[in-house]
C-alpha cells in the first residue's frame, strides 16, 4: 500500500468553459454527476468555479470548470492536458453510455483500448475531451465513491469518480525525470491507442503512450504520458484543461510536497488554503500544471449547489452582493443536451 508521504491518485481535474449555463447542464443532466459547489474562481471572482463529483465530493470524484466566457478557444498542441478520463463499472456500462449519447445526440467514438481498458471517448459542445474507462478490471483499487443517482443517468451505469488523465508534450525525457524522481511516479507500461473504425476520430493517437501509476496505480491513479515531437506547441482555452491534482493525505503531507518540490529546484507555488482542500502548484518542463492537493477540507456545500446558490469561502463572503452582482446568472435545464 501506499505510504502516507506517497501521492495516492487523481485528487480533481480543472477545466475551462466559456458557457457556464451549458456547462452545468450538459454534466449534470447529460453525464449524470452532482453540481456540487457553485462558487467563484478564488484567484478572479468575476466569474463562476463550478464542481461536479459523486454525492459528497470525495477527493478522486470532482471534475471542476472555471467559467471563462471570454476565453480563446483552445489550440491543440504540446504542454496541455490532452484527455480527462471518467470511469464507469464494466462493459455492459460502457454500451448503455453509448446508447444513451447517441440518444442525446453526442459525439462520440466506438468502445476501443486504450491502456487495456475499453473506453468510449465524448466531446462535449465546446471541444472537451473526456474519456468514459471501464474501471472493473481495478475494482479493488479504485476508491469508495458514492455515486450520484438523482440525475437522468441510470444509477447501474453512474459515473465512479475520475480516471486517467493524459498529458501530451514534445519531448517526454525532461518530464518523465519530474515524475519519476520529483513526485515519485512509477513507469508501469506502455500502449498503443487502438485505431478508431468511424468517422470520429480519436484524439492524438500516439505511436506510443506510457502510464506512471500514482502510488499503488490503477485506474483511478494514472497519468498516461504522450510524447508529440511533430506537434506545435497548444495554448489552453475553451475546451481545455488547465490542471490536474495529484492527492495526497492532508496539511502535514503538502508540507513535506512543498519542501521536497522546493529541493528538487521546481519553482513551487505558496502552501494555499482553497477551504475545501489545501494545495500547492508546480509546472513541470513540458508545460503541464499540476496541483497537489490534500484529501481534508470543508465539506462541499451540496444543499447549497442544489438550491442554486453561490456558496462562498469564508475570506470572500463580506463581499457577497459585489460578486455576486458581476455574476451572469446560470439556466438550469431539465433534460440531458449535446
Amino acid at each position: 500500500m501506499a505510504s502516507d508521504d506517497t501521492l495516492q491518485g487523481i485528487h480533481h481535474v480543472s477545466a475551462v468553459t466559456g458557457r457556464a449555463s451549458y456547462n452545468v447542464q450538459f454534466y449534470t443532466q447529460t453525464l449524470g454527476l452532482r453540481l456540487v459547489a457553485k462558487t467563484v474562481n478564488q484567484d478572479d471572482t468575476s466569474s463562476y468555479h463550478l464542481f461536479y463529483a459523486d454525492t459528497h465530493g470525495t477527493p478522486g470524484t470532482d471534475l471542476t470548470f472555471f467559467d471563462i466566457a471570454r476565453a480563446r478557444d483552445q489550440h491543440d498542441g504540446t504542454g496541455l492536458i490532452t484527455g480527462t478520463s471518467l470511469r464507469v463499472r464494466g462493459e455492459a456500462a460502457l454500451q448503455a453510455w453509448a446508447e444513451h449519447l447517441d440518444a442525446v445526440g453526442v459525439r462520440r467514438t466506438p468502445i476501443h483500448q486504450r491502456a487495456g481498458r475499453a473506453t468510449i471517448t465524448l466531446y462535449d459542445a465546446e471541444g472537451q475531451t473526456l474519456h468514459l474507462v471501464d474501471d472493473a478490471p481495478d475494482v479493488d483499487r479504485v476508491p469508495d465513491t458514492t455515486p450520484w443517482t438523482q440525475s437522468p443517468v441510470d444509477s447501474d451505469y453512474a459515473i465512479q469518480g475520475l480516471g486517467p488523465v493524459e498529458i501530451t508534450v514534445d519531448a517526454d525525457a525532461p518530464t518523465r525525470q519530474v515524475l519519476t524522481d520529483v513526485l515519485g511516479l512509477a513507469p508501469a507500461r506502455d500502449y498503443v491507442v487502438e485505431a478508431s473504425d468511424s468517422d470520429v476520430d480519436l484524439p492524438h493517437p500516439p505511436d506510443t503512450a506510457t502510464v506512471f501509476s500514482i502510488g499503488d496505480g490503477g485506474a483511478a491513479a494514472e497519468l498516461h504520458l504522450i510524447e508529440r515531437s511533430d506537434a506545435g506547441r497548444g495554448w489552453l482555452g475553451k475546451g481545455g484543461v488547465h490542471h490536474v491534482a495529484l492527492r495526497t493525505p492532508n496539511e502535514d503531507t503538502i508540507a513535506d510536497w512543498h519542501e521536497r518540490i522546493t529541493s528538487a529546484g521546481l519553482n513551487v507555488s505558496p502552501i494555499i488554503d482553497r477551504h475545501y482542500f489545501t494545495s500547492i502548484y508546480v509546472r513541470e518542463p513540458g508545460g503541464i500544471l499540476i496541483e497537489i492537493a490534500t484529501d481534508t477540507g470543508a465539506p462541499f456545500p451540496v444543499e447549497e449547489a442544489d438550491a442554486g446558490k453561490v456558496t462562498l469561502p469564508p475570506a470572500l463572503e463580506p463581499d457577497r452582493a459585489s460578486i455576486e452582482d458581476k455574476l451572469t446568472p446560470i439556466e438550469a435545464a431539465s433534460e440531458p443536451v449535446a
